[in-house]
């Protein structure tokens, strides 16, 4: 058997007959694998916790668990597959692999589409997904992200509850679902992310702890116990989820991982694990050829998290940026409750359009300390919306900007973030203003969980000062009300609003000066009595300005001589240095 460095946990096939089955079970002393049939194999142990097995009698659809030390029988955590789910048997899988070859589309010119596979369509898996990606290429986004698909809890969960990472969501369609979908995507031209977890594991079918130490009492983080990075047993737990992030780029061939919540990684160690997950996704580059990204949720403002390894940073290619999302609502008019309440509105949003952060090394109020970094960094490293699931699910009755906001002003916020010299995301239905709420949901089936769930939910909202019952999160009805409703489409003012979705994208694309993400090529200004904001950018000769009012009022401005205007969110007359309620007019002129 090969070194305790070249083994990698899981079943692998090593030809058409033989099968390599590795465990890492250091708290078992013997282990065996047991058949839904009853017949068992035994591991050998080897060093360092780890358990082996080659054998010719294992084939794809055979389904069986571990029994550890003769008494418990448990799934595989290294599964790729877990079709009766969170409790049941794992079973052995032979893909078809995505074939299609990838898009290539640089980071930079990324447009985004958020979608939960769940919801987004009536039948709620992958193939769903496939069904709707010639409208999504239509609608000119270029990368899709899918929400985790991680093997959860019954059949209806936001995917962060997920406890199985190598296994994708057996209702979406399994593992072969999700190849298919990517590579379906690829042949469209169309990129794909992955929202991926790597902070903590869901409570519900969680038997990590029965293997081995994955988790630490040295840190705790919201959703419990950190993954154990850095602690006794570590080097294992780290390669489990590096080797993860590698399946994900070689197998499926995914062209980024968007990696949750990572300010709730805890690992102190000389190496952080983002910085050996960099090290070693450049390898996979390096020998493939392929060009995989690497983009994190963080809110913490420290760009040492996305400054390259040669400026001592964690190499991470991108991060969602929270504060531009949070300035923007309460510019447009939004509640300054919970997390939204340091922010100034058009203030804060001119500072968010400057220096991306907007708490970069100032006192927040709220955290009672100075927080944050100033950050240089390139336009495509932050990534920007007017919504996303959390923005939406997070309140206690789902409600997007659709529900929240005027039509003119969605129209202005949707400009916002497509003007800025950030990688602009679209969360699904938000392009013709879908009226369904996105509620959180889950199915799990321990009781008291069930309850512990019901009553987060209701103390998560005393922040917001909300009012009445949250939807129960368990209920099937509450899933249902969250599903797109695609039949809204055949109503004009849908597809009024798709229609200037489609304007917005194009024009993003087609004009150079909104293109480019040069933070260094804009200056932005705001009159705080008049809500006016003004935004130059330029690449080469070309300028745009961008004037935006987020007053309920009609205001004066002063266009550029020799301007002329190539969109406007307002379908009514333009009148000379006249800026219509709620709106946004772009000038474009040559300086030579």
């Amino acid at each position: 058997m090969k070194n305790r460095k070249d083994l990698v946990p899981g079943i692998k096939f090593i030809n058409n007959s033989e099968i390599s089955v590795v465990l890492w079970a250091p708290n078992a002393s013997n282990v065996e694998l047991v058949l839904e049939s009853g017949k068992s194999f035994d591991l050998q142990k080897q060093a360092r916790g780890y358990h082996t097995l080659i054998t010719d009698e294992l084939k794809p659809g055979d389904l069986y668990k571990f029994r550890l030390d003769g008494k418990k029988e448990l799934p595989d955590p290294d599964s790729r597959s877990q079709p009766q789910g969170v409790h049941g048997y794992s079973e052995i899988v032979k893909l078809e692999l995505p074939t299609q070859a990838q898009p290539g589309i640089p980071l930079a010119d990324y447009i985004i589409y958020e979608l939960h596979t769940g919801t987004f369509t009536p039948c709620g898996d992958f193939n769903g997904v496939v069904t709707k990606l010639k409208y999504l290429k239509e609608l000119g986004v270029n990368a899709i992200e899918i929400m985790p698909v991680a093997q959860f809890p019954g059949e209806r969960n936001w995917g962060y509850d997920g406890v199985f990472p190598y296994a994708a969501q057996s209702s979406y369609g399994g593992p072969q679902g999700l190849a298919d979908l990517v590579d379906a995507c690829h042949k469209e031209g169309l990129a794909v992310i992955l929202d991926v977890v790597y902070n903590h594991v869901g409570p519900e079918g969680n038997y990590f702890n029965e293997f081995g130490p994955y988790f630490t009492d040295k840190y705790h983080t919201p959703w419990g116990n950190a993954i154990n990075f850095d602690d006794a047993g570590s080097d294992e737990v780290r390669k489990y989820i590096i080797e993860n992030v590698l399946m994900w780029f070689s197998d499926f061939k995914i062209d980024a991982l968007r990696l949750d919540a990572v300010h709730a990684i805890k690992d102190f160690g000389p190496k952080h694990i983002l910085h050996e997950i960099r090290e070693r996704v450049d390898g996979l580059m390096a020998e493939t050829g392929n060009k995989h990204y690497l983009i994190i949720e963080f809110d913490l403002n420290d760009n040492r998290f996305i400054n390259p390894l040669i400026q001592n940073g964690f190499g991470m290619d991108a991060q969602w940026i929270d504060e531009f999302h949070h300035a923007l609502r309460v510019t447009a008019g939004g509640d300054k409750t919970g997390y939204y309440a340091e922010f100034e509105g058009i203030k804060h949003l001119a500072k968010a359009y400057q220096d991306a952060y907007v708490y970069d090394g100032v006192y927040s109020e709220g955290r009672q300390k100075t927080f944050g970094t100033k950050a240089d960094n390139p336009g495509e490293q932050f990534v920007v919306f007017t919504q996303n699931h959390d923005h939406v699910g997070n309140r206690m009755l789902g409600e997007r900007t659709s529900n929240l906001f005027s039509v003119n002003m969605q129209k202005l916020m949707a400009a916002a973030i497509m003007v800025s010299p950030y990688l602009p995301m679209v969360f699904m239905g938000e392009e013709y203003g879908e009226q369904n709420p996105f509620l959180y949901f889950v199915s799990h089936t321990d009781k008291e969980l069930i309850k512990a769930v019901r009553d987060g939910r209701r103390n998560e909202f005393k922040a917001f000062h909300a009012e009445g019952e949250a939807p129960d999160p368990q209920s099937p009805e509450t899933f249902e009300r969250s599903k797109l409703n695609w039949d809204s489409l055949e109503e004009a003012d849908h597809q009024q609003m798709l229609g200037y979705y489609k304007q917005l994208i194009a024009l993003r694309k087609s004009t150079p000066a909104l293109k480019n993400n040069n933070r260094k090529q804009l200056e932005v200004s705001c009159d705080e009595e008049k809500q006016i904001l003004q935004l130059r950018r330029w690449q080469d000769v070309q300028h745009v300005y961008c004037f935006m009012n987020f007053s309920k009022t009609e205001q004066t401005f002063e266009p550029p001589a020799g301007g002329k205007i190539i969109f406007s969110s307002s379908s009514a007359g333009q009148q000379p240095k006249i800026i219509k309620p709620e709106s946004i007019i772009i000038y474009a002129k040559d300086h030579v």
